[in-house]
């Protein structure tokens, strides 16, 4: 069986510790449904474009969002196929419950690889490992970055990663150095002629899915690698560079899932409702309506709310409307009622 070989460094440990940071404040965050779609929904854009991207796609960011609506545009058909496919097999990874123990098969390998590139390769290769030697370019620069190894050892390469794939021994592997070595390891191996570099970026993503480091699956990695191609290719290089050993590679994959996690909590935090209120209710997300957010935040930038403000905060909003979101939020015991004139005032419980 495949045994990955690398070091611990405090790089390493700084950028864990870092993510179970991050994970910790953007799971336990009360948010409202309208941000929890939001945020994933953003991921899924980011993670379609920027990792369509990396390959040489065409298409801007703006144009795949564009395109990931149903909306027309003027460009290559190759690009928007392969944006909507790998919108499809994000959708699919996306469908796998939290912490769910589900054992990846050669079947659904090549599944994710037939998804991938229908429509883009010939049928007859689509999920469908190589009869033939290939090699792995820089999609930037043009150069040929490694030699993959011989296509009759594929089957039997791809039996041994699958097997450290589901393997769940005692010592175990913390889930994003196992994310990051699954996804260097198929990309490695290069299973099929092309669409390696997507179904590898995928598998690793259901990876952290699986292990219960889905974070709400607010986060997309893809960004970071796009953003220096060159670095990416680079890292990935390391391994063969060094004999094998993993540990640049972890160093920068870690710190690539730290920084973005990072970015994800700063946004998550700057929405959540605050620490008190948060701590009242143990933690769990709360149910709101996007008008409910709205109020509280509003209370908590100006300290309370008045009948007369409902037409600032709501122009176009009845008072009764928002006087029945108010009555919710008194019920629940998170805002109270000051006074009771027409002049009283909402705040904080």
């Amino acid at each position: 069986m495949y045994i990955p070989q690398f070091s611990i460094t405090n790089k390493i440990l700084k950028n864990i510790g870092t993510v179970e940071a991050a994970k910790e404040v953007i799971d336990k965050a009360p948010l409202l449904p309208y941000y929890e779609k939001k945020f994933r929904d953003d991921a899924l854009i980011r993670a379609v474009h920027f990792g369509t991207h990396i390959e040489g796609n065409e298409l801007n960011l703006s144009q795949a969002e564009r395109v990931l609506a149903g909306q027309e545009i003027a460009a290559r058909d190759r690009d928007i196929q392969e944006v909507i496919n790998y919108r499809k097999v994000m959708e699919l990874i996306g469908e796998f419950e939290k912490g769910k123990n589900l054992d990846i098969t050669e079947d659904f390998i090549k599944k994710l690889h037939e998804m991938t590139v229908h429509k883009i390769l010939e049928e007859e290769k689509c999920g469908v490992f190589r009869t033939t030697q290939v090699v792995v370019k820089n999609s930037k620069t043009g150069e040929v970055s490694f030699t993959p190894p011989p296509a009759i050892s594929v089957p039997f390469q791809i039996k041994d990663f699958i097997s450290f794939v589901n393997n769940n021994d005692e010592e175990e592997i913390h889930p994003v150095l196992k994310s990051a070595i699954v996804h260097f390891e198929f990309v490695r191996i290069h299973p099929f002629v092309d669409g390696n570099g997507r179904v590898g970026r995928a598998l690793s993503t259901l990876m952290l899915f699986r292990e219960g480091y889905d974070i709400r699956r607010f986060f997309s990695l893809e960004e970071y690698f796009d953003s220096d191609a060159l670095a990416y290719y680079e890292a990935l290089q390391s391994v063969s560079k060094r004999d094998g050993d993993l540990t640049l590679w972890l160093e920068y994959f870690s710190l690539g899932l730290a920084i973005e996690l990072s970015k994800v909590k700063d946004k998550v935090e700057r929405i959540s409702v605050d620490a008190k209120l948060k701590e009242k209710l143990g933690g769990k997300p709360l149910m709101l309506t996007e008008r409910q957010l709205k109020i509280i935040e509003y209370i908590q930038e100006t300290g309370f709310l008045q009948n007369q403000g409902f037409k600032q905060l709501f122009p176009m909003v009845s008072e009764d409307t928002v006087l029945n979101e108010l009555k919710e939020l008194l019920q629940n015991g998170i805002l109270k009622k000051q006074g009771k004139t027409k002049a009283s005032k909402y705040i904080m419980s």
